[in-house]
């Protein structure tokens, strides 16, 4: 070792932040490893480091005791006053055993150690940089696809979009460009791991948060959103304000702000509804865009009967039930549609 390795240890802490202590105790628990490990020694060891010099001491330290019972641990009082007079009971006395070819052993073990330390420092930075992000939509970008996994760079972080959060109406090629919804975020020994959604419903939220500031601000409520990705989302609006109309305010002027969330998902469709305590006209208002002639609750069965004119039918089913099924969700009532 040289005394360069500890003028390092300062320039390492302003650069990479790493306290210059934590590098050191953690050099100290390496070395003793290392030293029990190469040379057999169950004794109870420090480590004393000479800044000036880059001197690493291996040093074993013995209880003063006036019966020995374990020879690694203690020293009998007669032995300690052998080696100093003032050597009383419970002192502890030290010896240096530092081998002769230590020092190879010990620049491997400091070289191993800095590395490690600055690995976790630069993790933990990209943690701190992304762990608030949990919950948010953020931007990506696809690096490549890995057979149906797509490898997604949020700022410096890589991430796999997994089939199972991907939205069929997306095309994911190398530099295309979307928002994503960051499920969780976890720190490991592998490293910052981020999942990422495109198929999240909080995805569609966010979207319209982003878009319709009367939510953020508290003027318009979102009170339900169910979405079957890549096909269709009905979200459930409430005015707050009785001169804010929730949907038309959420459409926006010409569409435009519906568009953008419905471009931003490549073409999915989105019913905006407005809710209502009545639940006979929540229901009404869930299946659009089909007209309902009326609605039946039986609150026993918790189920809505509903009836459509005949040439509506088929638009509240919808594809494949779709249109019923995504209005049940969003209400949680069960559904019963018939024409008239």
């Amino acid at each position: 070792m040289s005394s360069e390795f500890f003028m390092l240890l300062g320039e390492i802490e302003k650069e990479k932040g790493i306290s210059r202590e934590v590098v050191l105790e953690a050099l100290e628990n390496a070395l003793i490893s290392a030293y029990k490990r190469n040379f057999g020694a169950t004794e109870n060891i420090v480590v004393r480091f000479d800044d000036e010099t880059g001197a690493i001491r291996i040093i074993a330290q013995k209880t003063v005791v006036e019966e020995v019972e374990m020879e690694d641990d203690e020293i009998s009082l007669e032995d300690a006053q052998d080696i100093h007079k003032k050597h009383k009971l419970g002192d502890i006395v030290e010896f240096e055993v530092t081998p002769a070819d230590f020092g190879r052993i010990a620049a491997q073990t400091a070289r191993q150690v800095v590395l490690q330390r600055i690995r976790e420092a630069e993790r933990e930075k990209v943690y701190d940089e992304v762990s608030g992000k949990t919950n948010e939509i953020v931007s990506a970008v696809v690096k490549r696809i890995d057979r149906r996994n797509a490898i997604v760079e949020i700022g410096d972080l890589e991430s796999i979009l997994m089939p199972n959060e991907q939205s069929n109406l997306d095309r994911y090629v190398p530099s295309e460009r979307f928002r994503v919804y960051v499920v969780e975020v976890a720190n490991s020994v592998k490293g910052v791991h981020m999942v990422v959604s495109r198929s999240h419903p909080m995805l569609v939220r966010k979207l319209f948060e982003l878009e319709v500031p009367e939510i953020e601000g508290g003027i318009i409520e979102i009170r339900g959103l169910t979405r079957e990705a890549g096909s269709r989302t009905k979200i459930a609006v409430e005015s707050l304000h009785s001169d804010v109309d929730a949907v038309g305010t959420c459409i926006g002027p010409r569409g435009m702000r519906v568009q953008k969330v419905i471009d931003e998902l490549r073409g999915e469709k989105i019913d905006i509804i407005r809710y209502s305590d009545d639940v006979g006209e929540f229901v009404a208002n869930a299946l659009s865009p089909a007209k309902v002639s009326s609605v039946e609750v039986d609150e026993e069965a918790k189920i809505c009967n509903v009836k459509v004119p005949e040439d509506q039918l088929s638009l509240a089913i919808g594809k494949e039930g779709q249109n019923a099924r995504l209005a049940a969700r969003l209400t949680n009532w069960k559904i019963d549609i018939k024409g008239e």
